[in-house]
């Protein structure tokens, strides 16, 4: 890739059921600022509303209350279930946080993820995909200062207008999400959107990178919009420590219950169906699915993602609760420290620096034993001659 890589957090969050909510949150919210400190471009938070275990509501409060803890993190919702809302109301809200963050927000959009959201809310999960792209049509012409008349099955618009203009021009950023179909990448090309790959590392979401790009520009290119690789966001999980055997010490935490929920409540099988930590993050290892180790092996990771995709923008870790809260900040702080570096250009120049430095060290040596006896002569010089006077 051509360009520096960005790095961010995609937060659901993934808390299992039992620990203390509120607990949970405010400690969601203090991992925003850990990573705001430590560098991290952006975070993209959920939105659930079912199965007790991604448990934020509403991504745009939680936003509100992450950008007065942060300085220059961005924040996106990961992703607004476009079904779930009347497009005026959703559009409005992100608006009024994107004057309040001064810039900050970025809009993420999906059908909804979670089948029993939908039921609660009479939603048929059929209708789902075409649903989120008749809401995200309204909202960019809302977003765009147009004056909207629309009617639908499940929505209408009659002069509908937005009465603050973006604080961010012409827009904020607008990304879609993606997992295996290609209706992310349809929507995001016909519209001109970014792309968010939640499920870039999944058997089937890795197999169709590639071909979820050439969606994407085949669309663009139909429809005379702009498809740009460096606003792509590719999602995986990870957790890493300073050897590979405190990575699948520190997992025994949380990783089992993790599975269990993708696959009793969320119906994903990601691994085998054990309880062991050993076993389940071999085998996700093992798939590509995961890394649990060290941060080569993200870097091996990332090089991987390149490689099969084409080239991409962002790589986001999954948040999750694979490890306790300290164990998992310093999994956040070994990747800032050791793996930014090594995509983002910021290693290279000092590396240089004292490679040139060992290289000429014999010449500066020389020159600088020269200087330390010449100041030995002079001092001589001086004494021998105050010495005869």
């Amino acid at each position: 890739m051509d360009w520096p890589l960005r790095f961010g957090i995609f937060l659901a969050p993934f808390h299992p059921v039992g620990q203390d909510p509120t607990l949970a949150l405010h400690d969601d919210l203090a991992w925003l600022e850990h990573l705001d400190r430590l560098g991290y471009d952006e975070a993209w938070i959920g939105e659930h509303h079912s199965a007790g275990y991604e448990i934020i509501a509403s991504p745009e409060v939680f936003i509100a209350a992450a950008a007065e803890r942060t300085r220059r993190i961005r924040l996106g919702t990961g992703v607004s279930s476009l079904p779930y809302h009347q497009p005026l109301m959703l559009a409005d809200r992100m608006v009024l946080l994107d004057h309040l963050t001064r810039g900050r927000v970025m809009l993420g959009c999906g059908p909804g993820a979670l089948p029993s959201d939908a039921f609660m809310m009479g939603i048929d999960v059929s209708r789902q995909r075409d649903m989120m792209e008749e809401s995200l049509e309204v909202i960019l012409a809302l977003l765009a200062g147009e004056t909207v008349n629309a009617t639908t099955d499940w929505f209408t618009l009659r002069d509908a207008r937005l009465q603050l203009a973006p604080y961010t021009q012409p827009r904020f950023e607008v990304a879609v999400a993606a997992q295996v179909s290609p209706a992310g990448p349809r929507a995001a090309g016909r519209l001109g959107c970014s792309l968010l790959s939640i499920g870039a590392t999944t058997q089937g979401g890795f197999d169709l990178l590639g071909s979820h790009w050439e969606v994407m520009e085949e669309r663009s290119a139909q429809f005379g919009t702009t498809a740009d690789r460096r606003a792509w966001r590719l999602v995986a999980p990870i957790h890493v420590a300073e050897t590979r055997e405190q990575a699948y010490a520190d997992v025994r935490y949380g990783l089992a219950d993790w599975v269990d929920y993708f696959q009793r409540v969320a119906a994903l099988p990601l691994a085998p169906d054990t309880s062991d930590s050993v076993e389940l993050a071999d085998a996700m290892n093992a798939s590509g699915f995961a890394v649990i180790g060290t941060p080569d092996d993200v870097a091996a990771q990332i090089e991987r993602l390149a490689e099969q995709s084409g080239g991409f923008g962002t790589f986001l870790c999954m948040g999750h609760d694979w490890a306790d809260r300290a164990a998992t900040h310093r999994s956040y702080t070994l990747l800032a420290r050791e793996v930014f570096p090594r995509f983002q250009g910021s290693a290279g120049p000092p590396t240089r620096s004292r490679d040139w430095a060992i290289e000429h060290r014999p010449e500066f040596i020389g020159a600088a034993g020269d200087a330390v006896m010449d100041a030995f002569s002079k001092h001589h010089a001086e004494r021998a001659a105050l010495a005869e006077d």
